[in-house]
């Protein structure tokens, strides 16, 4: 009944949008999102695609180590299940996974509780590890309920992945200098909590925000986004769904943190591999197994399927997290094909000089002649 209560408000008060597209040569303005500010929406299913009765949704999550994607396919294969469509995230030595599978042999989706159990019981063994201080988790979701990439940032917050171990990935000291700077303080005139942002521009970036705000039940009510050839810059005024700014210095500590880590989950500076291919079943597990045989380390990974093809992007480095030997990938593509596997971008051969500079001037300035005071470009209550 709440459901169709919520149906019948949002026709009632429908968002009012006005877009314009000549006020700004290179971009479309859009202005005016509003929604009733006393209706509090559902977060189940709010960014979702329609369920779907094809395949079985596989959640994952555990330590990060080498070769780790390549163990999860071969059992995947080994129990027969195809998988067609995934995506895989790796932060701060954790791992997470949204993985839809089919039977391989009727193509369906799987329904035999009996396997499903091993299925689970296999997976949670590889995920686990010989070290996992932590949980390692397999659960089976209702597929098309949240968009996946909002579903990956809700598994690695449950998995705490914002507390930092001192290293990036699998070896690699961090480095400080390339990491998103979150502030978060309090407006106390306007009773609001005040967070700014600025890191690298990259696509998804607000969407990642956003659903990290929500998910840890905060309200944006004003905001300001700006973006300059490769910078970007976010300030968001907010309140907890109570009402209320946030109150202690340890909240404020942990929301800094876990809006560092959304920004850094997606976000990837090295090779990024791109395959294209006829489908066949095990064809991901044979990949990924070449992949680790030549030591690389898969560090994300997009994977889909449609029409009988199978077109799968990687984000790789070696096993210590250091940019991938040239040999390496030439050895990669000859044992692949040339024409299936290809170098889709490798930033780590793009000059960085001054990068530092230009980012301090942008956001210097910004954060002085644009505050939310004199610049209302978002609004919402939602």
């Amino acid at each position: 009944m709440d459901d169709e209560y919520a149906k019948l408000i949002r026709r009632m008060n429908p968002p009012r949008v006005v877009i314009d597209n000549n006020v700004c040569e290179d971009a479309t303005v859009i202005q005016r999102l509003e929604s009733n500010a006393s209706f509090a929406p559902s977060l189940r299913g709010s960014v979702g695609v329609m369920p779907s009765e094809e395949y079985t949704s596989i959640e994952l999550s555990g330590t990060d180590r080498p070769g780790l994607l390549s163990e999860v396919c071969a059992v995947l294969a080994d129990l027969h299940c195809n998988v067609v469509n995934a995506e895989i995230w790796t932060h701060n030595a954790r791992a997470a996974a949204v993985v839809h599978v089919t039977d391989d042999s009727t193509g369906c989706a799987i329904k035999d509780p009996k396997r499903l159990l091993t299925i689970k019981e296999l997976l949670c063994n590889v995920l686990k590890g010989d070290d996992d201080l932590k949980t390692a988790n397999m659960t089976l979701s209702p597929p098309g309920v949240t968009n996946r990439g909002r579903r990956l940032h809700q598994i690695m917050l449950a998995d705490r992945d914002y507390e930092r171990a001192g290293v990036t990935g699998v070896g690699r000291i961090e480095n400080k200098s390339s990491r998103p700077h979150v502030t978060v303080f309090d407006c106390i005139q306007k009773d609001y909590t005040v967070i700014t942002m600025s890191s690298k521009d990259r696509p998804k970036l607000l969407f990642d925000i956003i659903c990290t705000l929500t998910d840890m039940q905060y309200v944006v009510f004003h905001g300001l986004v700006e973006t300059g050839r490769m910078e970007a810059y976010q300030e968001f005024y907010i309140r907890h769904v109570d009402g209320f700014p946030i109150s202690s210095e340890a909240e404020r500590e942990r929301v800094a943190q876990c809006l560092e880590a959304a920004i850094e989950r997606r976000a990837f500076e090295g090779l990024e591999l791109e395959l294209c291919t006829e489908d066949r079943v095990g064809l991901l597990s044979d990949i990924t197994r070449i992949f680790r045989e030549n030591s690389l380390c898969i560090k994300r990974a997009e994977i889909s399927t449609e029409g009988g093809k199978a077109k799968d992007t990687f984000y790789v480095t070696d096993v210590t997290g250091n940019p991938v030997d040239p040999k390496i990938i030439d050895s990669l593509c000859r044992q692949i094909g040339h024409k299936i596997l290809t170098v889709k971008h490798n930033s780590s051969t793009s000059p960085k000089a001054s990068q530092g500079t230009t980012m301090g001037f942008l956001f210097g300035n910004l954060f002085k002649a644009r505050s939310f005071q004199n610049f209302k470009l978002i609004r919402s209550c939602s």
